[in-house]
């Protein structure tokens, strides 16, 4: 049965999964999402029997149902291959009393790699399905890892080009370095005077500009997204999540029907919300514990039904977090409000006009599965050193707001469910605060100087990514006011 899917702002926009992914995002601003969600057609015993690439097909072949199994194999064969530097993709490590599924194996050592490998691929078989003649133009706001695996995704891939945007003082030194020097004559990297929220605006707007994509049109270019907006990039981050509970299952740590619970580091809601999908899909899940760190918008919301984005912007040691409009967010409100677009449609232009909404009482009591809580900067720090000092585990500032989360959780409620909590980048990519977390003193040293210290201490590899970039050349370097997006856009286009 073929699925279909709609905008959140129009009940009347629908796409076929093909068209979603080439679109990016429905027009009036809304996101696409199915219809319904199919339950898994084999067991979650036999799943536990596959490995990742099997575990991917079983679940993208009931969300992408116009692809043929020859499309999607390829797809998947030609993402997960060795630019993972293990053979299992996403490994589950027992710490501290929780298992981390790391996500960060990929070339671009962040969770984004776990969809952005396999984005192209889709987009590109999409295009094809769709006879697209047009080029593609991937148009993407970052807070500093999406940025980095989407180019390194998409670098020199035919009929594509891909433009960047992050905020130029809101990420950590080796993301900048790892965009400003990525590589491909189809790649665009560009800092704006601005935080992530404005880049985001920004390419949103471009988007729903009507007259802008007609007129594109005319010159043989059509934008698609990167970013979580794109179904083609949720999907995906669907597969690790069922993946890590059959690794629980083959290991022998739970039976196949047992529940667990997922801890998230949150921002834009992508990651938490594919999680919510494979349970709708069947995969026993009881709870979802959002983690925020000091932008906690999202813990705020999940507290008292209003999401308020009005309140200061805080740059923190987690800055893929640094986020007060959580896009994906909006997909959980569709569904709460019982798939009404016209609802969810009012409740979006108020955040958009007023800066905030409010969800009625029976919306509230639709989200009881999830937990919301936030870790402070010090209290994210505490917790680096706590799990290095007890395991000998150096996780990144990001996995570290979600274990410190996952610790007030379990203080708050005494529930001893057996818990994922996504570990969504390496420590490599937040040396200088990791290492500071663990002792101060290292401040004083340089970045790659500290690169070569967590490898001491740690004893696993610096990863290819570091390597690459340390005497790599600075490729990109406009840098815009955020009012001047457009006009970059068209001058690196041409038109």
């Amino acid at each position: 049965m073929e699925l279909i899917y709609k905008s959140t702002r129009n009940a009347n926009e629908t796409a076929t999964a093909s068209m979603a992914i080439l679109k990016g995002l429905a027009n009036e601003g809304g996101l696409f999402v199915p219809d319904s969600i199919p339950a898994f057609d084999v067991s979650l015993d036999e799943l536990a029997k596959m490995d990742y690439r099997q575990v991917a097909y079983n679940v993208m072949k009931l969300m992408l149902t116009d692809f043929t199994e020859e499309e999607l194999m390829h797809c998947i064969n030609s993402a997960y291959d060795d630019k993972f530097d293990t053979k299992e993709i996403a490994p589950l490590v027992k710490k501290a009393g929780a298992y981390y599924l790391e996500l960060f194996h990929g070339s671009t050592i962040a969770f984004k790699d776990m969809a952005l490998s396999i984005l192209p691929y889709l987009l590109t078989t999409s295009a094809k399905k769709n006879n697209v003649e047009n080029e593609i133009v991937i148009l993407t706001a970052t807070s500093g890892d999406t940025g980095k695996a989407a180019l390194a995704g998409f670098a020199d891939v035919p009929g594509t080009k891909i433009i960047v945007f992050y905020p130029k003082n809101g990420v950590s030194p080796i993301q900048e370095k790892q965009m400003v020097t990525q590589k491909g004559d189809n790649t665009f990297v560009v800092g704006i005077t601005g935080n992530f929220d404005d880049a985001q605006t920004g390419v949103k707007n471009m988007f729903s500009d009507v007259e802008l994509n007609n007129y594109l049109g005319t010159k043989g270019y059509q934008f698609s997204s990167a970013n979580s907006i794109n179904i083609g990039r949720l999907v995906p981050q669907m597969v690790y999540y069922v993946y890590a509970y059959t690794r629980l299952v083959a290991n022998g740590d739970i039976k196949a029907g047992d529940k667990i619970n997922v801890v998230v580091p949150t921002g834009n809601f992508g990651n938490i919300l594919a999680a919510y999908y494979a349970k709708e899909m069947g995969l026993p899940i009881a709870k979802f514990i959002c983690a925020s760190n000091e932008n906690k918008v999202l813990y705020d919301f999940f507290e008292t039904g209003s999401y308020n984005r009005n309140r200061d912007f805080i740059l923190t040691t987690s800055p893929s977090m640094d986020i007060l409009i959580s896009s994906n967010l909006e997909r959980l409100i569709y569904k709460i409000a019982g798939n009404d677009a016209v609802k969810n449609k009012e409740l979006m232009l108020a955040l958009n006009s007023k800066g905030e909404y409010t969800i009625t009482d029976d919306m509230k009591a639709n989200l009881a599965s999830f937990y919301g809580n936030y870790a402070s900067e010090a209290e994210t720090s505490a917790t680096i050193k706590k799990v290095y000092e007890s395991d000998n585990y150096i996780m990144d500032t990001h996995t570290a707001v979600a274990a410190n989360v996952y610790d007030k959780y379990v203080a708050a409620t005494g529930d001893t469910t057996p818990t994922v909590i996504a570990s969504t980048a390496s420590p490599y990519k937040f040396t200088r605060s990791v290492m500071n977390s663990i002792d101060s003193e290292y401040d004083k040293q340089s970045d790659f100087d500290l690169v070569d210290e967590l490898n001491r201490l740690s004893g696993v590899k610096v990863p290819q990514a570091i390597e690459d970039i340390r005497t790599a050349p600075v490729r990109h370097n406009t840098v815009c006011d955020k009012e001047d997006m457009l006009k970059v856009v068209k001058e690196f286009l041409g038109v």
